[in-house]
Order: C-alpha cells, then structure tokens, then sequence
C-alpha cells in the first residue's frame, strides 16, 4: 500500500533507536512459549501472529505455539493470557486498541493496556466490500442501502476491527445506518467468507482479511478506510473513504502481540533485542505486508506505546459516544478530547 498514511509509518520506524541491550541474554526459555490469538483462525490476528511466531522461535531457541481461543469479541482468549503465570510463557496478540479499551465496554474488566508489554507489527486498514453478485456496484449505492434499505454486515463483533469500522461510518456519516445490520462471527475470516459465499451481503473487516477473497472475484471492494487508495498487486486500487465523506477521521489500526507484567524483567529485555534485531528487520513479514494490503511498522514499548496511542485514544472515546462504555476511559489512563 502506498500513500501518507504508510509513508508516515515508515518514517516513524526509522526514528526508532537502537537498544543497548546485552548481547548475551540472561532469558533462557526452557519450554514453549504460547501465544493467545483470541479470534479465529485464518483472520488478521492469527495471520499475521503465524507469521511472525517462527521469526521468533527461530530467535528465541524455542517453540512458539499459536493457540485460537476466540469468544466475547476477543475478550474470552485475552482474558486467559492475563489469567495465565506472569512468566514470560503465555502471551496474546490483537489489535492495540482491543486490549486497550476491554475494560471501557466492561468485557475485560479491571485491564488496561498499561497491564502489557507492547510489541506492535504492523498497522491494518478495513475495507467495505460487498457479495461480487451484490447489486451494489460503488460505495455511495451501498451507503443509501445502509440508510434507507436492509444491509447484512458480516464482522467478528462490536469489539473486532470489522465492528468498529462500521461503527466509525455511523460516526463519519452521522447517521445510524438503520437499514445495516450486522451479523457477527468467531473472527474476520468466517465473517469475511460469509459475505464471499453470500450468507451476508457486506462485510467491514480488515484489507488482509479480504485481498484473496477480492482477487479471486469473490467479494467486490467498494472504500477502504483511509485517506489513500489501497493499491495491491492483482486487485485495482480501492478508492478512499475520504473521496466519498471527506471529513472522515482516518487512525492506523496497529497490530501486535503482548506479554502481560510481571514476568522477570530479562524476558522483557530479550523479547526487546530480539524484537529490533529480528522483527524489526524481517523480510518475510514486510511480504505479507505488501502482499496483504497491510503497512509494516515494526516498534516496541515507549515508542510502540507513543505510535498506538491515537487510535487507543479514538476507539475509547467512541465506546462513549456510542452508548458502549461501561467505565470512564479517564480512570484506565485514557483522556477524551472535550466537546
């Protein structure tokens, strides 16, 4: 993908300095490492966690296990991690601002980002496609259809990527998009096969959920939720959601896995090293980027922190405007812009 928003990204990723980390480490793991992907298989979560999991048993000397435990909008398996030994051996991955704002909706209570080690990868963008049979040819004629007629939006749940997309067009629109209902499943592959097959007509979940399912001429992308076109090769360029409601506020999804506090500080230290020296540098990651439609921006703890923070910020204060909060997103460390 290229345009701003990825350029943007990438310069941030070259201000990242170097750690002066030991070159020996004083972590040693002893047995495998698991990594709690709370969604389904097959969608952004578990995609990208696949790929990044070898890179790091190859670093680390030991097995990397991806386990799925998917329920709750990602809150059943994130909540297994946060219950697991504070040890250095049970991890998670998500999206930043799903496990930053748990607590918010009252689906994790108690949590806050501030309770993970961050170590971010890439950032996502979601995409508004439709059925290639649907009747909806442009995004304007599915928007009329979402306001005035009957819609079916397949996402893997309000918290997922896919449902905060399409609360962020009620947002953008300023309307309620009566006539869209969405239809929720364990994760963003299983949504984004439903719209594939026809089981609903839409469906809102992320670019690298949806480009092979788009290129085989299954699903007809009509927006994808960024300020750019999405270019990615053996697909058109899908036109920007700006081009069609210009004021429409744009954050970077940022994606990653995250290892719970409390653990031994070497664990942390040496995930850092090998973060920036294998993550960091990882030229089968920046593939799956590229041929994902996804932005590869590698960062972890202040910086990842810093990089997150607007889109933490977003998805919090709209849990309030939209009904959903259950807690001040103040008392979790997450102040809202005023009125």
């Amino acid at each position: 993908m290229s345009n701003r928003f990825t350029t943007a990204i990438a310069a941030a990723t070259c201000l990242t300095a170097p750690a002066a980390l030991a070159q020996q480490d004083a972590w040693q793991p002893d047995r495998p490492i698991n990594i709690i992907v709370p969604w389904a298989a097959g969608g952004s979560t578990d995609q990208v966690t696949r790929v990044v999991a070898p890179i790091l048993e190859d670093a680390l000397g030991t097995e990397v296990v991806v386990v799925n435990q998917p329920g709750a909008s990602g809150s059943t398996g994130t909540a297994a991690a946060l219950d697991a030994p504070r040890d250095g051996y049970t991890w998670t991955a998500n999206a930043i601002a799903n496990n930053a704002t748990y607590a918010v909706t009252g689906l994790v209570p108690d949590t806050s980002i501030d309770d993970y080690r961050v170590y971010l990868h890439v950032a996502n963008v979601p995409l508004v496609s439709v059925n290639a049979n649907s009747e909806y040819q442009d995004f304007p004629a599915l928007l009329d259809a979402m306001e005035n007629g009957s819609v079916t939006v397949g996402t893997a749940g309000i918290n997922s990527s896919g449902g905060m997309a399409l609360a962020a067009l009620r947002e953008g629109t300023e309307s309620d998009l009566a006539g869209a209902r969405m239809i929720t499943y364990d994760g963003g592959n299983p949504a984004v096969i439903a719209a594939a097959s026809g089981e609903v007509v839409a469906t809102t979940q992320l670019a690298v959920e949806q480009t092979e399912m788009v290129r085989a001429g299954r699903l007809r992308a009509l927006t994808v939720l960024s300020d750019e076109p999405l270019e990615v090769e053996g697909i058109d360029p899908v036109p920007p959601i700006t081009e069609f409601l210009p004021n429409f506020h744009v954050a970077a999804d940022y994606f990653g896995v995250f290892i719970p506090t409390g653990a031994p500080q070497e664990v942390y230290d040496t995930v850092d090293r090998v973060w920036e020296e294998n993550v960091m540098n990882s030229e089968e990651l920046k593939q799956y980027a590229n041929d994902r439609g996804a932005v590869f921006a590698p960062s972890y703890g202040e910086d990842a922190m810093e990089r997150a923070m607007p889109v933490v910020t977003a998805e919090a204060c709209s849990r309030v405007t939209r009904g959903e909060a259950v807690i001040d997103p103040a008392e979790i460390g997450i102040d809202c812009p005023e009125d």
